[in-house]
């Protein structure tokens, strides 16, 4: 069995600050705002961020990506397929429900009915009850990962979820953009909960003073979507917001400078890339035409001129340090190959293609999709360039319809597989393998080789297992890496302990932060 002591420690200072600390309201302003209140609908940043507001998953990854406890106190393998996890009792959900194992269960069986998040469980065979505080959750083979998806297991209310709405819906059904009663009604263990909702003007959330664990003095936290960058460092630092993300390249040094507020820029494992649809534009079935494309694209003027240096040009899609990562793919700018390769494949004249792009996702993502746009052009492929706000642009991109698409990935596991597994495997509806692979690729290999590795225990045999992943998606020119994304947030100095609570994948616990006089 294995027990975090560290963190109990960590949380009992979190108390004894707290108590110190006066109740403090503050305002956050991000650049887009969570499009729903369902943990489950969508695998997004801004959905994870919301769900460690108002719910808690089992385990989470701290600040230095260590698995620390939150609803599960302790685990243990059981064998090479199961893992055991102990609950904390007397959990109380918002509604004064008790958390018990029933709501793990349900809460792990709905997540297989979410076409986002059930790809995440691709491995697993099922979950089951033990007794009122203990669950088994057991693998199809020995998985490497099973604490790492467990990150994304937000447990819901069995309760308060089942039956039926005013409306005579189910109360448990996901849905994306349709309203469900999941959507717009909250009942988690989070230590905050849900006062109001405007969502694209405000949300409001009020600390839960039931909370099971001893939390931070943040009384009432508004967020507030600001999608300019103008406008929303001008809301920091007139102070009228409190906190923000992103901040944009072009104002970190005001930031810095700024006396009274912090700074801190961390990297990140999020690659921005460009996905090449073959089931639309005919041309980029031609491997040719893919790497062209690649060897067209300047990363490393993206990186400077655009993001300021504040990123990392990207030849793959999984950082350095991750499993999967092959230092020998690197950027690839090369523009008279790229003429070249055009050439060679009879497209020397070009072609038209639609690429659309969100304009309030990522660091820059339109000017990102303009300078993609202009590179392009100059191996003869004219770009129809639109680009839309995070909330229309999901539906879209989900239609699989335009040539090319511009989005962000941030590892769900802290693993390069999962990259892999959403991006480049055999897309697959059923099981949620592939599920944002609008490439149109199906390679065989790559598929096996994935399989391979998830089932793989040695560490060294699963990494040499996703090189040849990554080796393929390079040859096979499968997705345009473009660059890995630093995290940059900006906020007053009052906001005390803000790095502590944070890790690199941009999922901040506001219920530990301290805010001081």
């Amino acid at each position: 069995m294995k027990m975090f002591k560290k963190n109990i420690l960590a949380l009992a200072m979190t108390a004894s600050a707290a108590m110190i600390a006066h109740a403090a309201d503050i305002t956050i302003a991000y650049d887009s705002d969570p499009v729903s209140m369902d943990p489950q609908e969508q695998l997004s940043a801004g959905t994870l961020q919301m769900g460690y507001l108002l719910f808690d998953p089992l385990v989470f990854m701290d600040a230095n990506l260590e698995i620390q406890p939150r609803l599960a106190e302790s685990w243990e393998k059981i064998d090479d397929k199961t893992m055991r996890f102990h609950l904390r009792k007397g959990v109380k959900f918002h509604s004064g429900n008790e958390m018990t194992a029933e709501d793990v269960v349900f809460s792990y069986n709905r997540l297989l009915s979410s076409a986002d998040f059930k790809g995440l469980l691709a491995n697993y065979d099922r979950i089951e009850k033990v007794d009122d505080y203990t669950v088994d959750i057991i693998t199809k083979e020995p998985y490497p990962l099973v604490l790492a998806n467990m990150t994304y297991l937000f447990v819901m209310d069995k309760d308060f979820y089942t039956g039926k709405d005013d409306n005579g819906k189910d109360k448990s059904a996901i849905e994306k953009s349709t309203g469900t009663f999941a959507s717009m009604n909250v009942s988690g263990t989070g230590p905050f909960k849900l006062e109001s909702r405007q969502q694209g003007v405000e949300s409001v959330y009020v600390k839960n003073h039931d909370y099971w664990a001893d939390s931070g003095n943040i009384e009432r936290l508004k967020l507030v979507p600001i999608k300019e960058n103008p406008t929303r460092i001008s809301a920091l630092l007139s102070g009228d917001v409190d906190w923000i993300y992103p901040v944009a390249p072009t104002d970190l040094d005001r930031v810095k400078d700024a006396k009274g507020y912090e700074l801190y820029s961390i990297p990140s494992d999020r690659i921005i890339f460009l996905e090449l649809n073959q089931e639309v534009v005919e041309p980029f079935k031609d491997v040719r035409v893919r790497e062209a494309v690649v060897h067209a694209i300047n990363n490393k003027g993206i990186v400077d001129k655009i993001m300021r240096g504040f990123a990392t040009p990207a030849g793959q899609l999984s950082p350095e340090g991750y499993s999967g990562h092959n230092e020998s793919l690197a950027p690839r700018y090369d523009l008279e190959k790229a003429k070249a390769l055009m050439k060679e494949a009879g497209y020397e004249k070009g072609f038209s293609v639609t690429m659309i792009s969100p304009n309030n996702r990522y660091v820059n993502d339109e000017k990102i999709a303009q300078a993609v746009a202009a590179m392009l052009a100059k191996i003869n492929i004219d770009v129809q360039l639109t680009t839309m706000p995070k909330a229309q642009y999901w539906d879209e991109f989900e239609k699989c319809e335009n040539g090319i698409q511009l989005i962000g990935w941030s590892s769900d596991t802290g693993d390069s597989a999962n990259y892999s597994e959403y991006l480049t495997m055999t897309r697959n509806n059923e099981t949620g393998v592939g599920q944002y692979n609008c490439n149109g690729n199906s390679n065989a290999q790559l598929d096996t080789l994935v399989n391979q590795a998830n089932a793989t225990l040695d560490p060294e045999e699963r990494s040499a297992l996703l090189k040849q992943v990554a080796k393929i998606e390079y040859d096979e020119a499968i997705v345009v890496p473009l660059h890995w994304q630093n995290l940059d947030w900006g906020y007053k100095s009052k906001i005390s302990n803000f790095p502590e609570n944070v890790n690199l994948k941009n999922f901040p616990l506001f219920g530990d932060v301290i805010v001081s006089e």
